[in-house]
C-alpha cells in the first residue's frame, strides 16, 4: 500500500464536520480568505538567500503575496537589521526558531530570557519555537550512522529518557519566557513518532508539557512521513496547537522516524489540504507558515510562488 492509499484512508472521513459545517459558497472564496488569515512562510525555506540579500529576499516574499514570516533564527543579522528589512519589504515576523543551545550571536532556548524578550520586542514576536529535541549530550552517531538514523535510534532508546528531559527544558523555559510576555512552542519533525515502550516521544511530550506554558507547531509533512494523519493528532489533542508548517511530501515518501521525506510544492503532494486546514483552524491553530525541504526540483521561490497560488485558490 502506497503513502498515498494510506493518507486517503486516514483523512477520508475525520474532517467532514469541519467542511460540512461551512457553506459552499463561502469554500469558493478559499480557507485564507474567509477567515481573514495572513499566508505565512518559514524562512528556513530561502534562509540561505535571506543569509546573503536579506533586503532582497523579504521583497521577494513580499511580492508573492506572503505577508507574515516565520525565522530560522537570526539568519546571520541583527534583530535591528531584521526588523528594518521586514518594516522595508510591508513584512510581519510573528515567531521564531530558536536552538536549544546559544551559539555565537544567535540566542538559544539556554539564552537570558531578558535578552530573548529585548530581542523579540525589536522583531515583534511573542512565538518562540523549540525546532527539535536537544542534540544529546556527548552523543554522537556510530561509524557510517547518518545524522537522520542517529536521532530515531535516541528518539527510540527505552524509557523515553530524551523526550521526558525535553519536556522538563520546555516547562522550565516555558515558565520564564512567560514572565517576559513571550510564548514557548515545541515543532515536530518525525523522529518524535518513533515508538518507545508502546508509545511514542511526542506522546510523552504531550504528557510532560504543562499546556499553559508550552504549545506546539504541528509540522504536517513531517507528521505525514512519520505515516500518521496530522487531522488524527488534532483530535487526540485539542486546543494544544497553536502553529503550523504547511509542508507536503510526494507519494514516494517512505514511512520513517529519520528526518527523510521526498518534499514538493503545496499542493503537489497527498496531502489534502482542503480537509487539514480546516480542522487545524478548528483546532485553534492561526498561524500557518509555508516550508519546502531541499532538494528542490526548480528554483525555490517558483517553488514558494507555486505553493501560494494554491493556498490562495478555491481550496
Amino acid at each position: 500500500m502506497t503513502l498515498l492509499d494510506r493518507r486517503s484512508i486516514l483523512f477520508s472521513g475525520l474532517a467532514l464536520g469541519a467542511m460540512a459545517s461551512t457553506p459552499s459558497f463561502a469554500r469558493r472564496r478559499g480557507f485564507f480568505a474567509r477567515h481573514g488569515l495572513p499566508v505565512g512562510v518559514q524562512l528556513y525555506t530561502v534562509g540561505a538567500e535571506a543569509a546573503k540579500d536579506l533586503d532582497g529576499t523579504l521583497a521577494r516574499l513580499a511580492a508573492i503575496g506572503y505577508r507574515t514570516v516565520e525565522l530560522a533564527g537570526l539568519h546571520g543579522h541583527r534583530a535591528t537589521e531584521l526588523r528594518q528589512a521586514a518594516d522595508k519589504a510591508g513584512l510581519r515576523f510573528t515567531s521564531i526558531h530558536l536552538q536549544a543551545t546559544a551559539r555565537g550571536r544567535e540566542p538559544g532556548i539556554d539564552s537570558d530570557p531578558a535578552r530573548i524578550a529585548a530581542e523579540m520586542n525589536i522583531l515583534g514576536i511573542k512565538d518562540v519555537v523549540l525546532p527539535l529535541m536537544p542534540w544529546p549530550e556527548g552523543g554522537r552517531p556510530k561509524a557510517g550512522e547518518g545524522i537522520g538514523d542517529y536521532l530515531a535510534r535516541v528518539a527510540a532508546t527505552p524509557g523515553g529518557d530524551i523526550w521526558k528531559r525535553t519536556a522538563a527544558l520546555l516547562n522550565a523555559r516555558g515558565a520564564l519566557l512567560k514572565r517576559e510576555g513571550l510564548r514557548l512552542g515545541y515543532h515536530n519533525h518525525n523522529v518524535e513518532f518513533a515508538p518507545v515502550d508502546g508509545r511514542t516521544g511526542f506522546d510523552i511530550l504531550m504528557a510532560e508539557t504543562d499546556p499553559a506554558l508550552v504549545s506546539f507547531e504541528m509540522d504536517a509533512g513531517w507528521v505525514v512521513a512519520a505515516g500518521l494523519d496530522p487531522i488524527d493528532l488534532l483530535r487526540r489533542y485539542p486546543r494544544r496547537f497553536r502553529q503550523m508548517h504547511v509542508k507536503d511530501v510526494l507519494d514516494s515518501t517512505v514511512r520513517n522516524f529519520a528526518i527523510r521525506q521526498d518534499p514538493t510544492e503545496v499542493g503537489s503532494g497527498i496531502i489534502p489540504w482542503a480537509k487539514l486546514l480546516p480542522a487545524a483552524y478548528a483546532a485553534g491553530i492561526q498561524q500557518f507558515y509555508v516550508e519546502q525541504e531541499p532538494p528542490f526540483a526548480g528554483p525555490k521561490f517558483d517553488a514558494l510562488t507555486k505553493s501560494f497560488a494554491y493556498l490562495t485558490g478555491q481550496i
